[in-house]
């Protein structure tokens, strides 16, 4: 073999090894660009629903109720003249109905006649008609009083009309004067002198705007001291 023989093969050798080199690095970064691509499935997750919390009704027999006192719904309310009571005597109409305190201070009824009300509450007065119908007349009879219309007051002295008035429930003495038209020229503005029902004696109250007038009462204004 001459030398230009063994040149052409040294340079046909060298040759092949360049393009099994570059074939190679080819191979490796098109497994490298692959994997790279290739990326693991993403598993989204299902989100947990809120739960909302629910209201519970309000059961409106627990609730507390509110309501505005009268005399009679106080212990210390005596029944009298002139006051009206509505006594109802359930299952018999008849029986039932509106009886005023007479001047006498008895409360006359079917069946039973008078019975005594003055100095009385109208559960005193319940109780005492249901012993009384009980008596041969009612079995097991269900009875309910309340007053409806109370006996009146009455404001004498330095107002410009003197004289009875109808009781309402939350009367105060301002009122009781503007409802006598007010004070006369003379009036004492700063006290006033009470007498309730059934009292002998009448006592000196300060005057303010929220001095109570009950049924009964009677009212005095003074003459001021010029």
């Amino acid at each position: 073999m001459n030398v230009i023989t063994s040149l052409k093969l040294a340079l046909a050798a060298g040759a092949l090894l360049a393009v099994t080199a570059c074939s190679t690095a080819a191979a490796t970064r098109d497994a490298d660009a692959g994997s790279a691509s290739i990326q693991p499935p993403v598993t989204m997750s299902t989100p947990t629903p809120v739960q909302t919390p629910t209201a519970t009704p309000v059961n409106e027999s627990q609730m507390p109720s509110f309501s505005r006192a009268k005399p009679t719904d106080s212990l210390g309310y005596k029944l009298g003249n002139g006051d009206t009571v509505r006594i109802t005597v359930f299952g018999e109409p008849d029986l039932s109905g509106e009886f005023q305190v007479d001047g006498t201070g008895m409360i006359s009824m079917p069946l039973i006649g008078e019975i005594e009300a003055t100095g009385q509450s109208v559960r005193q007065v319940q109780r005492s008609l249901e012993e009384q119908f009980r008596n041969g007349y009612l079995n097991n009879p269900r009875i309910s009083a309340e007053v409806i219309n109370f006996r009146p007051y009455y404001i004498l002295g330095e107002v410009s009309r003197p004289g009875e008035y109808p009781y309402s429930d939350g009367l105060t003495i301002l009122n009781a004067i503007a409802t006598a038209e007010g004070y006369t020229y003379r009036a004492n503005k700063k006290v006033i002198f009470v007498r309730g029902a059934g009292e002998k004696e009448e006592r000196e109250v300060k005057l303010t705007s929220t001095t109570p007038v009950h049924p009964g009462d009677t009212l005095r204004i003074g003459e001021r001291l010029f």
